[in-house]
């Protein structure tokens, strides 16, 4: 499978994929409106940060109590009832006069149902895709991804300029419908890819059978650690260059989007594994750089370039699910997106640390220091996995 056609071809994808951008964009207007009215409630930039990615924090705590949920519920349902979920709650943060503690914690509680959404979300779209063709469908699922941010914040931002926060509150809450209904009456109808029932207990015995095994711990720390460092260091693109952070986070969606269509629709599938570590290095080495204090133009370049080495993440994305058996296929998935979450967040905060007794260039350096020692690591590790075995032709 080689082409975004093919993969519009096949049954329930263009549902899954409408699902999906409905609930970013959703996510995306909803974070700056959120933020925006937290900051003007407290003056707190602390509590306005958390109230826009506090979630991810939320989500470590869900990948350890109940990510088991994700291959024991229908997917359909699941997905359409936790779109609904997190437009429910948006509406909720909409209500004028809310509490910010009240607030903080409806956060939590989409951020601890998002970290059940990501499993079973990729967990479906490895079940409807050929094996040939996961990681194209993830590639175009991160530019939509990108794509939607994107649009998203310019959205976010004209609204809030022409409305008020609890206003652009509740169109989220109504893209997080469209979404829901999207899943509903999109999606086939699935029986769960695993029996019993979803409990702590479970989430930790399947946890514990994931990282148990060598191979997919090298991947998970590869795909968790390099990737949230640098994260760090887009999180310092404001007090870089106050002025001019907008076009640095642009920059960055735009080398993200460019290293996606890169892996999905042009590395030929035998490059896959001698690449990993080379694009994972590319995305911290041009920081490096950062050392100089370079002018802006340069700066948007390095930032560009580095972010085109986020695909590497999906070529660890495609390892991880050959070497995932199906009934764990969904709660893998979703250890992978609530650790990658956390770690940015966590990578977001010691650059934020590193920053108070640095200046802002130089902590980004450290950040990609450290990002760079993680990966080459991990090189070896990551070539003794076993290879894949070679994908079966499918007519689907």
């Amino acid at each position: 499978m080689r082409t975004y056609r093919e993969l519009f071809a096949i049954p329930e994808f263009p549902a899954l994929f409408a699902t999906v951008s409905a609930q970013v964009a959703a996510g995306t207007v909803s974070g700056i409106a959120l933020a925006t009215l937290v900051y003007g409630a407290t003056g707190s930039p602390l509590l306005s940060a958390l109230s826009m990615f506090g979630s991810s924090f939320a989500q470590v705590v869900g990948a350890l109590t109940l990510l088991s949920a994700a291959d024991r519920l229908p997917a359909r349902t699941a997905l359409a009832g936790l779109a609904a979920f997190t437009g429910l709650g948006t509406a909720l943060m909409a209500v004028p006069g809310l509490p910010v503690a009240a607030v903080l914690a409806v956060v939590l509680a989409q951020g601890l149902a998002a970290s059940v959404g990501g499993g079973v979300r990729y967990g479906l779209l490895a079940e409807i895709l050929p094996a040939d063709g996961y990681l194209l469908g993830r590639s175009l699922l991160n530019m939509s991804v990108g794509a939607m941010q994107i649009a998203g914040f310019a959205a976010g931002g004209a609204l809030l300029a022409a409305t008020s926060p609890s206003v652009v509150l509740l169109i989220g809450a109504a893209l997080c419908l469209v979404g829901a209904l999207t899943a509903r009456f999109g999606l086939s109808r699935r029986p769960p890819r695993a029996t019993g029932r979803a409990s702590v207990r479970a989430t930790w015995a399947g946890n514990r059978r994931l990282l148990s095994d060598p191979a997919r711990r090298a991947v998970y720390i590869g795909l968790w650690v390099p990737n949230g460092l640098i994260v760090g260091c887009e999180a310092l693109f404001v007090p870089f260059s106050p002025t001019a952070a907008g076009a640095l986070f642009v920059a960055a969606a735009l080398g993200m989007l460019a290293g996606d269509a890169f892996a999905g629709r042009a590395l030929p599938r035998r490059w896959r594994r001698p690449l990993t570590t080379p694009v994972q290095l590319l995305l911290a080495a041009p920081y490096l750089l950062f050392a100089a204090t370079p002018a802006l133009p340069v700066a948007l370049l390095l930032v560009a370039v580095a972010s085109v080495g986020y695909c590497g993440s999906l070529l660890l994305q495609d390892r991880l699910v050959e070497l995932t058996p199906d009934d764990l296929r969904g709660q893998s998935l979703g250890l992978h997106s609530a650790g990658m979450f956390t770690m940015q967040a966590t990578g977001a905060t010691v650059a934020g640390v590193v920053a108070q007794y640095l200046s802002p260039a130089h902590a980004m350096v450290a950040m990609a220091c450290a990002s760079i020692a993680v990966s080459a690591a991990l090189a070896r590790p990551l070539r003794r996995t076993p290879a894949p075995a070679p994908a079966l032709a499918s007519s689907g």
